[in-house]
């Protein structure tokens, strides 16, 4: 059987999604163990926040595989999109992750911003902000003008 062709950033956005499901099945156990270890029947709420993200930024990236096959752009710029899309997506997951292990926190905009024992400086938050905007906004938003410049 041939493989089907696919560009890379196609093939990197499907695989992500399969992962981003995946890790969001394995939170819900997580979440489920803790809910059941609980005299309040609850999760940390970092635990909660990583499984429903991991749940959404499934379907998100599947939608990035279909924006990138119909964009118009270069291999080239479709695959930094979808990238930075799935670098931040990945971070976030993984951070939502660190503080549900750490329980040190239920507010991570909460200043100072806790990060297990350390205090990290307010900037550190900020800067990762507004990549996070730039990459997800701006990444999305030019795939789906590609995919506009390539359906039309």
């Amino acid at each position: 059987m041939q493989p089907i062709e696919l560009s890379l950033a196609v093939r990197i956005a499907i695989i992500f999604s399969g992962i981003f499901l995946w890790v969001g099945m394995l939170t819900g156990i997580w979440k489920y163990l803790q809910i059941r270890r609980s005299s309040q029947s609850r999760a940390h709420y970092y635990v909660d926040i990583a499984h429903r993200s991991s749940l959404l930024y499934a379907p998100a990236t599947l939608i990035l595989a279909v924006l990138a096959h119909y964009s118009a752009f270069s291999e080239q710029v479709n695959l930094i999109c979808v990238v930075a899309n799935v670098a931040f997506f990945t971070f976030a997951i993984s951070a939502y992750a660190l503080h549900g292990f750490l329980k040190d926190t239920t507010n991570q905009f909460k200043q100072p911003h806790q990060l297990g024992k350390f205090h990290l400086p307010g900037f550190v938050l900020t800067l990762f902000m507004i990549g996070l905007i730039v990459a997800e906004f701006g990444g999305t938003s030019i795939l789906l003008l590609g995919v506009i410049q390539g359906l039309f």
